[in-house]
């Protein structure tokens, strides 16, 4: 163990990490401790948004500074820079990878799986596709979500379906482009995230063909949880402000309790633009937080890190605990 995590762990100690933190910790009248916080706009930031909502970084005597990024690649880069201190659902592969090129530069505390049950990922054709698996994608031009991490997962899922890697072209996209790329008609479909699927399927523009291709194609399991993505915290503040990283991570444990458990959340998703007559059913991942994970789901979380690894995306062997902290 580092002493950096030894320093962290040590302040999450005295912090007791329960949830009356807020009620036991007399904070100082100064001006709330500011956290910059790396958006990716997905269902998966919901813990974010209600993290800001219901008063949880308030609460905790922190002032959330949201910048709004629109791929991983650049949550990294402004990580490594330090313009921002966390980020609220950094693809893991690309974490991964920083942290096998430039060990702590960030910390995943929170990790969100998806599946079939868990919908994050999926890929969605147009409605009148005779497709029925992704197999059925032979000759299609298709598009995918942003970063080396999202386009390396949907090349992988076709090619392990049974495609050769000549018999489909796949590019990527801004997440803001996929519904004008599926309303251009140039793609016969794409690789996409919630809510926007959900968004391209209710205004009739696309339907969905599979959902959950990471744990299906790649882990080789439809019920494991794939978590590729997941709230991380810079190494650069949990080494110079551990108080300050662990009573961010004290009001996310929250956020995710309420995203995992209270249904009235979902009603912040309006805040990512989500129509309110698809709050209510738009699927979400399993948010969880690191310290309340099982030993298998680490073990899958592991799995998902060495497939990154066998694609490329991570440039060499890294351990899942090299890139967590548990809380």
């Amino acid at each position: 163990m580092t002493d950096t995590r030894r320093k962290f762990l040590s302040t999450l100690s005295h912090l007791g990490l329960g949830l009356a933190l807020s009620t036991t910790v007399a904070f100082s009248a100064a001006a709330a401790d500011k956290v910059k916080v790396g958006v990716f706009v997905a269902s998966s930031a919901l813990p974010y948004y209600v993290g800001v909502e219901r008063g949880y970084f308030a609460d905790a005597d922190i002032e959330v500074e949201p910048v709004f990024i629109g791929t991983h690649p650049l949550i990294v880069q402004a990580m490594v820079s330090g313009d921002i201190d966390a980020a609220s659902n950094l693809v893991t592969l690309e974490g991964a990878n920083i942290n096998a090129l430039r060990p702590g530069t960030m910390e995943f505390i929170a990790l969100y799986g998806q599946n079939s049950e868990y919908v994050m990922e999926q890929f969605v054709v147009k409605p009148d596709s005779t497709a029925e698996t992704i197999a059925d994608l032979k000759g299609a031009n298709l598009f995918s979500a942003p970063g080396p991490a999202n386009l390396g997962a949907a090349k992988a899922s076709l090619i392990a379906s049974g495609l050769g890697e000549d018999e489909f072209a796949i590019q990527e996209q801004g997440m803001g482009n996929h519904i004008g790329a599926m309303q251009s008609g140039n793609f016969d479909g794409g690789f996409t995230l919630e809510a926007l699927a959900s968004i391209m399927v209710d205004k009739g523009i696309a339907k969905r063909l599979e959902t959950g291709v990471i744990a299906k194609y790649l882990m080789k399991d439809e019920t494991a949880e794939a978590y590729a993505a997941g709230a991380a915290i810079s190494g650069e503040m949990i080494e110079e402000r551990p108080e300050v990283a662990a009573r961010f991570a004290e009001a996310w444990a929250k956020a995710v309790k309420d995203a995992n458990e209270d249904p009235s959340a979902r009603d912040l998703l309006s805040g990512m633009k989500v129509p309110e007559n698809l709050t209510a059913t738009v699927p979400l991942a399993h948010f969880t937080m690191v310290s309340d994970m099982t030993e298998e789901e680490i073990a899958e979380f592991q799995t998902f890190i060495d497939i990154g690894v066998d694609l490329g995306v991570v440039a060499k062997p890294i351990a899942a605990a090299d890139v967590t902290e548990s809380m």
